[in-house]
């Protein structure tokens, strides 16, 4: 089905539904190197004119990847719910969007109709908000998970410990650990990225956070990310595996190029669950995301870069995932040319989340080859906070030195949550408490004071 809008003496035509998506993107870099970007900003109004009048009943019979060839575009219409889409079955993807920002529509009237959308749906309805559109509507849908403790509570922001080391030195990761979890950062959890993906070297961390954790009763989660399947293995060999981490993509051809499938993520979902070690919850797996994967992985069929990441979430959702993460600007200026576009992408990303149900944080980042500085993340950082974001990471002085980029540091999110009066995970602000890190308000106290944590802390430093 084609589409055609009018602005003056000019009628724009759009061969398809994934054509009209692409060309009412907002400015992409990503999308400008596949070459299905608007020509000029009178096509990219033209295009969201056009959608605007679609009917949201369309996107269930249009695919923008065939049904026949994309697991993906199968598990989205598989599960798609029509009875929580009636509700807003008679609405064009332009009344949705009032729909959404109306000041009736609230946590229990986004959280009823999340089954009855598409991630398609939610891109388009996107594509025609301005950013404090994308703020005030993703506010209003807090999605809360559980594993050992609570994140996602309105009020609240967590934050991903990462202490990663160029070569995986246990004492140079434990340092980072505690300078985090001084900071008051780690509840979302304590996440390595390894260096190498030798199965021997994951089980050494998982153990030393493990061992960390259970000597100072830490209510928190670990996670290496390697690939799932070695964290399989690794269950199966019985190492403390908490949260079960994989990349993810929109569309199958990209996901392949992950080395992964549907059944893949289910093997590795029933193996996490099998460990039952959640305490409050059994929310276990952590996705990673990121806009211009499946373009990256020529997998992406001529889809616009946001649209294949909404799909994403759709994947995610089925496995009721603890966190997922938008790696923002970690790809590079190719896909999110400057701060602008890893802003604007930002949003969009936690937005659409967080209408189909994800718990979704955000690696608030740059490569330092990218038309971005600091100042665009204590931007991205300041509007996500508003907008009610699940988790941001804590990396020391912001720098990651093993992944090379640029994220968010512990004093970042001390910022945050101060200006913003955000709260941390409930469990892991008593236990902050308990060690004399934070008083009963959640304000850091002086180091001289944070003896509990430090006692022994050089002999647990030690191990090798």
């Amino acid at each position: 089905m084609s589409y055609t809008e009018t602005i003056g003496s000019r009628t724009y035509r759009f061969a398809d539904l994934k054509t009209l998506l692409a060309k009412a993107s907002n400015q992409r870099s990503g999308d400008q190197l596949a070459g299905i970007a608007a020509a000029s900003e009178e096509e990219r109004v033209a295009a969201k004119m056009a959608l605007a009048q679609v009917p949201l009943r369309t996107f269930l019979n249009e695919a923008v990847i065939p049904y026949e060839s994309d697991e993906v575009t199968r598990l989205v219409i598989d599960t798609h719910s029509p009875q929580a889409f009636a509700e807003i079955a008679h609405l064009t993807i332009g009344d949705f969007r009032n729909w959404l920002l109306s000041s009736t529509t609230d946590t229990e009237a986004l959280t009823r109709i999340g089954p009855g959308l598409t991630p398609e749906m939610v891109a388009a309805v996107s594509k025609l908000m301005r950013n404090q559109d994308l703020i005030a509507a993703a506010r209003k849908r807090p999605v809360v998970t559980r594993f050992r403790n609570t994140v996602g509570l309105p009020g609240h922001m967590s934050v991903r410990l990462q202490p990663n080391h160029p070569t995986d030195d246990a004492q140079g990761i434990a340092a980072s650990m505690l300078d985090g979890l001084m900071y008051g950062c780690g509840d979302a959890m304590i996440g390595i990225n390894p260096a190498g993906d030798n199965l021997a070297a994951i089980t050494r961390l998982l153990l030393m956070i493990d061992d960390f954790r259970q000597r100072y009763q830490v209510p928190t989660q670990s996670c290496v990310l390697t690939h799932v399947t070695n964290t399989i293995s690794a269950i199966e060999k019985g190492a403390p595996v908490d949260l079960v981490f994989q990349s993810i993509a929109g569309t199958e051809k990209a996901n392949a190029s992950f080395g992964i499938s549907l059944a893949l993520l289910q093997e590795a979902y029933e193996a996490g669950l099998s460990l039952k070690r959640g305490t409050v919850g059994n929310n276990l797996m952590y996705f990673e995301t990121g806009q211009g994967s499946a373009l990256s992985a020529d997998a992406n069929f001529g889809v616009d870069q946001q649209t294949c990441e909404v799909r994403a979430y759709a994947v995610a959702r089925q496995f009721n995932p603890f966190l997922v993460n938008t790696v923002v600007g970690f790809i590079g200026p190719e896909y999110l040319y400057d701060g602008k576009q890893i802003t604007r992408a930002g949003l969009e990303d936690h937005f659409s989340g967080k209408l189909l149900g994800v718990p979704m944080g955000c690696d608030i980042c740059y490569t330092n080859h990218a038309e971005a500085d600091q100042d665009d993340m204590d931007n991205l950082l300041t509007l996500l906070g508003v907008a009610g974001i699940n988790f941001i990471m804590g990396i020391p002085g912001a720098d990651d030195v093993m992944l090379n980029y640029q994220s968010t540091s512990f004093h970042d999110a001390l910022y945050v949550r101060n200006v913003l009066g955000l709260r941390r995970a409930p469990e892991f602000e008593e236990w902050l408490e308990s060690m004399q890190i934070t008083d009963s308000r959640g304000t850091l106290l002086s180091a001289s004071l944070q003896q509990p944590l430090l006692e022994g802390a050089n002999d647990w430093m030690g191990i090798a």
